[in-house]
């Protein structure tokens, strides 16, 4: 699969409050770093800005359980994000 591992039974769905991308993960906290903004961090940070901010950028918006389900939200989020249009 795209995001998670085949058979994946539990997974977190997260969109990126600083660059809108929604992935799939294995965490399930309320935030999880972000994969494409974890590759672009600065770590010089200001006097207003904390470390936790800029690496954990990605909000929680479901928790997806099942195999089933996962591996369905998983193909659809990869659809998305991927430049393949043979399956139109």
């Amino acid at each position: 699969m795209y995001f998670v591992n085949d058979n994946t039974e539990k997974c977190g769905y997260y969109e990126c409050k600083r660059c809108d991308y929604r992935f799939l993960s294995l965490h399930t906290t309320k935030k999880a770093p972000c994969p494409l903004c974890e590759q672009d961090i600065d770590y010089e940070i200001g006097p207003d800005e904390s470390i936790d901010d800029l690496l954990e950028s990605a909000e929680l918006i479901d928790i997806i359980e099942g195999a089933e389900n996962v591996e369905r939200m998983d193909i659809l989020l990869s659809v998305a994000y991927v430049e393949d249009e043979s399956w139109i």
